[in-house]
């Protein structure tokens, strides 16, 4: 899409189309022409609509009529006044005012006003189908992301909702009816496992329509392990189940060259061409051709359609390429604005040939008409696109017939001058219209046509190019914004599905891993000592039932200091020795929500990939940066997969704040640090 606003760029168009009509009538000695041409502009321009009324098209009747009765001027300069009303409830009025220029004047000039109030009438409209288009994408694409929010809320809320309270219900249960315990408790335990085991098959499947979570934790893998990265996006999202496989594709071949330690170089690249997405990723750490880790997807790649090929070149480089059919994800199109187009496209056209025919001897009107049906058939089949075969046509049936139609085939050039600006870029199309005016001027001097007669050929020559011209493409400039809007909806759409998914991830499953920690202990335990841990259980399940909220939109706030504190409550359970130091004080919501995101999977992975006895959670603040640091005594060295889920997601959430993520291993201690913005910028008023 051209870099000019969208709506600006139609406006524009719209004003040289009416300002080529204008010089028609100034060449032909009205100034008036120039009053119509800058009343019309109220119509076209937004800040003048506020002049528009009743008494507007009053004074545009009083220009036209009083330049074509008073001063002689062409009937045809009131074809500006008939697309104003045809633009206003007093539509009615235009037949009349075409048919007072039936009666005021010849044929030809009549039905020059005709042409002329309808190419007004649609390329305003069109102009106007822009604006309205340009300005409810944003509109749209909240919508989509609300609708969005609100079938996951529904889904999580049927779902996990009743998980929870079940689970809270059972903890209840067992703190009423001791003598039960071990029954109700089992099913906690059960109900909690399957709970978390749901959440992290929601996230999966939220995750599974976009691959760019997956290169984002890609990149910051292979940054990590000090791999020079390069990623090149070329495709569009959401992918639908094509993300899963690919994501899963590479995610192994990432793993897979950090696990080596031998690449110092890796491109990360994804195109989408031919309704299939390729996704290809090279580096220079490989020693076989051979990747083990992608066995069992090959298969999956081919049962859906797709391949997955490895290849290794001399020089060390291997190269896995992942080839899926491209999910059916299409934006709705609005044809109303290119039919209008079309229609109107086909009305001028036909209504020029008539003009043209009007001046054939009638014993040549029979091939005149034959070749003008083949031009404007050309012309509505080949509307789009650069079509050379279609163009050399034109031209001949313009050029050769000159000796033999005369001077009534010289207003047929314009018909060629609209695809020339459609086919080609402006630097090349412009020169190219100039020749073919030049030749029209030129064939009209060899004909010993007047010098008057002569300019208003050539002049007609671009006014017709820029009808065309304008007529298809403003419809284009529709078709563009109506893609663009439903793909920034779709964006909107896989955003809100991978907030979604870190959610659940970073909080619900948090909650859920600890309720189930907490459950396990309190079946280990005594009466008197299960009663502690159940109370925390039910605080647990209160808590999730919050995150549920959280990741449905409705309670975005979350507190540091009491993720913290749940944080020690559940390390402490599991026998984990806590020191915890805050020195953060107050900071910004969005910053607060990250940085207690990150403590919670810091605190998961501690439980669940460590054999830590001692924690340390702390914060700082210095230099305008917020820093959490979590530390723990529990390294394996030799388990656990690097770049997991979490730690991705917690990079990209970072990110969006300017912040970031690492990560340290040192004399078997593991460290996690964030930063992000003490304070963020207050966003000014958009102008």
């Amino acid at each position: 899409m051209s870099q000019v606003p969208v709506p600006r760029l139609a406006r524009g168009i719209v004003i040289v189309v009416l300002a080529g009509f204008t010089s028609v009538y100034l060449l032909a000695g009205s100034p008036l022409a120039l009053v119509a041409f800058g009343l019309q502009l109220v119509y076209v321009l937004r800040p003048l609509r506020r002049f528009r009324g009743p008494w507007l098209l009053v004074v545009q009747a009083l220009v036209g009529y009083a330049a074509t009765l008073g001063f002689g001027t062409s009937v045809g300069l009131l074809g500006f006044l008939g697309g104003s009303l045809l633009l206003t409830p007093a539509w009615p009025l235009a037949p009349l005012v075409a048919v007072s220029a039936a009666v005021a004047g010849p044929a030809d000039p009549a039905i020059s006003m005709v042409l002329i109030a309808l190419v007004i009438y649609g390329l305003t409209r069109l102009t106007d189908r822009v604006d309205e288009m340009h300005a409810a994408r944003l509109a749209l694409a909240l919508a989509a992301a609300a609708e969005e929010r609100l079938r996951i809320a529904t889904g999580l809320s049927e779902g996990l909702g009743r998980g929870l309270a079940a689970i809270a219900a059972g903890v209840r249960s067992v703190m009423g009816q001791p003598e039960r315990a071990a029954e109700v408790l089992g099913e906690v335990v059960g109900t909690a496992r399957g709970s978390l085991a749901a959440a992290r098959n929601a996230a999966a499947d939220y995750r599974a329509t976009s691959l760019a979570p997956e290169m984002t934790t890609a990149r910051a893998m292979l940054t990590a392990a000090r791999i020079k990265t390069e990623t090149r996006v070329g495709h569009s999202e959401p992918l639908g189940p094509a993300g899963a496989l690919l994501a899963a594709v590479l995610r192994e071949v990432v793993t897979e060259a950090v696990r080596q330690n031998t690449a110092r170089t890796c491109v990360i690249e994804t195109t989408a061409a031919d309704g299939t997405v390729r996704l290809r990723v090279t580096h220079d750490g490989a020693r076989t051709a051979e990747d083990e880790s992608l066995a069992d997807l090959a298969p999956q790649l081919s049962q859906a359609g797709g391949s997955l090929t490895t290849g290794l070149s001399a020089e060390g480089w291997l190269t896995v390429d992942a080839v899926l059919p491209e999910g059916p994800v299409r934006a709705e199109e609005d044809p109303g604005a290119y039919r209008l187009s079309v229609a109107l496209l086909a009305a001028v056209l036909v209504g020029f040939s008539i003009k043209a025919l009007l001046l054939v001897p009638a014993s040549l009107l029979v091939p005149a008409a034959a070749c003008l049906a083949v031009i404007v058939g050309m012309q509505l089949r080949y509307v789009n696109g650069r079509h050379m075969a279609a163009l050399t046509v034109m031209a001949l049936l313009f050029y050769l017939p000159i000796p033999v139609f005369g001077r009534a085939w010289l207003g047929v050039a314009g018909f060629l001058a609209g695809p020339i600006l459609l086919a080609f870029r402006w630097r090349v199309a412009w020169p190219l219209v100039g020749c073919v005016t030049a030749s029209v001027a030129a064939s009209a001097v060899l004909l010993g046509l007047p010098v008057p007669v002569t300019v208003n050929f050539a002049a007609s020559t671009v006014v017709t190019g820029l009808v065309v011209y304008g007529l298809l493409k403003l419809a284009q400039l529709v078709r563009e914004l109506q893609e663009a809007r439903q793909a920034l909806a779709r964006s909107a759409v896989v955003e809100e599905r991978l907030r979604a998914a870190r959610d659940l991830h970073d909080l619900l499953g948090h909650s859920l891993a600890a309720i189930l920690l907490k459950c396990e202990l309190a079946r280990r335990l005594d009466p008197e000592r299960a009663r502690d841990e159940l109370a925390d259980v039910l605080a647990m399940a209160e808590k999730a039932e919050a995150d549920l909220r959280v990741i449905s939109g409705e309670q975005p706030a979350m507190s540091l200091a009491a993720e913290a504190a749940s944080a020690r409550s559940v390390l402490a359970a599991a026998g984990i020795q806590v020191e915890l130091d805050l020195a953060h004080g107050e900071l910004p919501t969005e910053v607060e929500n990250v940085l207690g995101t990150v403590l919670r999977e810091a605190v998961t992975n501690v439980l669940r990939h460590s054999s830590a006895r001692h924690c340390a959670i702390t914060t700082v603040v210095a230099d305008g940066v917020v820093r959490l640091r979590v530390r723990n005594d529990g390294v394996r060295s030799a388990e656990g997969r690097p770049g997991s889920a979490g730690i991705g997601n917690l990079t990209t959430r970072l990110a969006a704040l300017d912040g970031r993520l690492g990560t340290a291993r040192e004399d078997g201690w593991f460290e996690l640090t964030a930063q992000a913005p003490s304070s963020l910028p207050v966003a000014g008023p958009v102008g």
